[in-house]
């Protein structure tokens, strides 16, 4: 079944972030995959509020590939970027399958970098810019 969220200005994310993790529930593997610039990080940083992680701590990974958040729970999530990994072995260099193989939320950005090695219960979700810079976020279950 294909879904999809379409977010017209930055004052519906956090509706759209809440409405995304509402029907994504039961998801611990979140791929996404758009181009530089769609919003990945930004879509991301509104999930994280919506989980009540503090939105100071959350920051795009590119450098250190993995952050690891508090949820308002408790709960760790993991936020990856892969966009600088050149080789599956940096990925598997970091700990990747403990990370995933944690049972906790892992949002993955740029994720095609290390598609050999992502669980087939990732899911692939594809944030596309209109022309009128609204996003439509789209997966399908």
């Amino acid at each position: 079944m294909r879904h999809e969220i379409i977010i017209r200005s930055l004052q519906e994310i956090d509706s759209a972030a809440k409405e995304f993790l509402e029907e994504i529930r039961g998801h611990k593997l979140i791929a996404f995959h758009a181009p530089m610039g769609a919003g990945k990080t930004t879509f991301t940083t509104a999930i994280c509020r919506c989980l009540g992680v503090e939105e100071d701590a959350v920051s795009s990974p590119t450098f250190a590939i993995v952050n690891e958040y508090r949820t308002g729970t408790g709960e760790p999530m993991y936020h990856f970027d892969f966009y600088r990994i050149e080789k599956i072995s940096e990925a598997l260099d970091i700990g990747f399958y403990d990370y995933i193989d944690s049972g906790f939320l892992c949002i993955m950005e740029w994720a095609e970098n290390i598609a050999d090695i992502l669980p087939e219960e990732t899911l692939t979700v594809t944030i596309s810019v209109a022309p009128d810079e609204s996003r439509t976020i789209s997966w399908e279950d």
